[in-house]
């Protein structure tokens, strides 16, 4: 074997070894033995003359330069896979892993049968659908791409949008009763408010159709970072809230819920999908992609970046 494999190797090694948490798991994933897996992880921090991980009884955990090789080794390797593929191409189907980071409402009702789909039309991939709302280390977790919603917090990354998201102020029918005269956003203020966070504060702003704002500042009575507790906590009549129209649709249309103010909406928030340097992305990214230009845009109360542009 040439040495310049020998070096990917112990960086698939060295990765393997972060993902799985152990040596001894690793080496089950790989079927090696635990020693033959211990001897590639010496050899690597021999070669760049660090520590790498922090072994314990119980556990393992990367050092500083074991982080800061775990993203450039993800993307060599990354490099690496596209760069084979694209000279070994030979017209077969698409096949690999496909490791994707999607919102936990977007990925469980909107998206899952998206990547259905594309998995039933390419068998040969194996698809990592991690669902996650809260912002990663891209290169840490390895990932080839992420759909955030609202901006990205990593310029080393290619991110593209891919629609706008419409909101809007709504409540339960049982909370309302216990309100009169609720037709302007000042009177929508009286209304206890439940915020998701980091989206919405004690201050929400809000924008007509004739452009005019206002922001009204209602009484937090719960905040939680999870949108599937916030549409619940709202159709109990907890208070009222600001959502996707995508997870209400349903919602609006038997009256579970009540749009507050039908000229009046929240911020629009974009959908972004973010991923590696186009030389980094293998045939089956560069597909899956595509497929998602095409989904997202299509999601009930969403505006296409192309009708915006």
């Amino acid at each position: 074997m040439s040495k310049s494999l020998d070096r990917l190797l112990l960086l698939q090694t060295f990765v393997r070894i972060a993902d799985a948490g152990s040596i001894s798991a690793a080496a089950r994933s790989m079927g090696l033995s635990q020693p033959s897996v211990s001897r590639q992880l010496a050899e690597l921090e021999t070669r760049f003359k660090a520590q790498l991980i922090r072994r314990t009884t119980h556990d393992l955990a990367l050092t500083e330069t074991g982080t800061e090789l775990l993203a450039d080794a993800r993307q060599l390797l990354d490099e690496w896979e596209a760069l084979a593929e694209k000279y070994r191409n030979d017209g077969s189907t698409l096949k690999g892993k496909l490791k994707v980071v999607v919102p936990i409402a977007l990925g469980q009702l909107n998206l899952l049968d998206t990547v259905i789909q594309f998995q039933n039309e390419h068998p040969a991939i194996s698809v990592s659908w991690q669902l996650e709302d809260q912002s990663i280390r891209f290169a840490e977790i390895g990932c080839d791409c992420w759909v955030k919603i609202g901006p990205v917090p990593d310029d080393s990354l290619v991110i593209e949008p891919l629609g706008q998201v419409e909101r809007l102020v709504v409540a339960a029918p049982r909370l309302l009763k216990c309100y009169d005269q609720l037709q302007t956003p000042t009177d929508i203020e009286k209304l206890p408010c439940i915020a998701l966070e980091p989206f919405e504060g004690r201050r929400i702003p809000l924008t007509n159709q004739q452009g005019q704002s206002v922001t009204i500042c209602p009484t937090a009575r719960m905040t939680t970072n999870n949108i599937f507790a916030l549409r619940a906590a709202t159709r109990s009549g907890l208070g009222l809230a600001v959502m996707p129209r995508w997870l209400v649709e349903d919602d609006l249309q038997h009256q579970r819920l009540i749009d507050c103010l039908p000229q009046w909406r929240a911020p629009q928030l974009t959908i972004h999908v973010a991923s590696l340097p186009g030389r980094y992305q293998t045939q089956r990214l560069q597909s899956f992609l595509k497929v998602l230009r095409t989904a997202v845009p299509e999601i009930p109360g969403m505006t296409s970046m192309a009708t915006i542009f």
